[in-house]
């Protein structure tokens, strides 16, 4: 089997690793064990590089053009390129159903989760703003100028004007995740359906890592005290489970 390719974005953290979207994916591929390769491509070139390569759009802009996002893959198996990390994954379950990342008659509820999941985190905006500004000092020259050209304009602020919502953002990633933890109690088991790990996990060690990989030392030290360590825990769990090696 050829590798597939996994289309990420980089930054200046040791394996550049850290967008959640993409971190589903490659989640997902390990934990199939599926061969794969990471090639990695800075913000402002995502759209021009995502049409070269044939990957549909993921969203529309209020104008009605097309928005591009990663991750992609490309599959040299069935010359196959997918768009959007909920859709990669479900190729993956049809392509290579060993090891399923959605249990049976599960996937509705899996893909319910993610936008109830983003939701108890950050309220109505798809992200924290403060985390953005937080991510942004780990982005490459070219990418900090697409973040500071794009982002704040999104939250109608500049990025100062984002800073100041640090408290409240963290005072609801807090209470997200106190509501998080509490799906977990109910299962009666180590994962979202209990003794049965899927990709229902792999949605939410994703943000953590996004999380753990952006923060400051003393903010993440202070996040993975909550809940009795249980994010520190599920993202190593996770982690352990797709037997993930993560880029050098």
């Amino acid at each position: 089997m050829q590798p597939i390719i996994l289309y990420d974005i980089p930054s200046k953290l040791p394996g550049n690793h850290w967008s959640p979207n993409p971190a589903k994916t490659r989640f997902a591929l390990s934990f199939k064990g599926l061969p794969f390769e990471t090639e990695w491509v800075e913000y402002p070139d995502i759209a021009d590089f995502v049409k070269s390569i044939g990957g549909p759009p993921t969203d529309k802009k209020p104008d009605g053009s097309d928005i591009y996002t990663l991750p992609v893959i490309k599959d040299p198996n069935t010359g196959t390129v997918v768009s959007d990390s909920f859709l990669i994954a479900e190729y993956l379950e049809t392509s290579y159903p060993s090891k399923a990342l959605f249990p049976p008659n599960t996937k509705g509820l899996i893909g319910s989760l993610e936008p109830a999941f983003n939701g108890v985190l950050h309220a109505a905006t798809r992200s924290p703003p403060s985390i953005l500004v937080a991510t942004e000092k780990h982005l490459n020259p070219i990418s900090v100028e697409y973040f500071a050209r794009t982002k704040p304009a999104a939250y109608g602020k500049d990025w100062e004007g984002l800073k100041e919502t640090w408290n409240e953002d963290w005072a609801q990633m807090k209470a997200g995740l106190n509501t998080v933890s509490g799906w977990y109690e109910k299962t009666g088991g180590k994962w979202l359906m209990g003794d049965i790990f899927s990709y229902a996990d792999m949605i939410v060690a994703a943000r953590i890592l996004w999380l753990k990989q952006v923060l400051d030392e003393a903010d993440w030290n202070e996040l993975s005290s909550w809940n009795n360590g249980k994010w520190t825990e599920l993202l190593a769990d996770v982690e352990r489970e797709c037997s993930v090696v993560h880029p050098a």
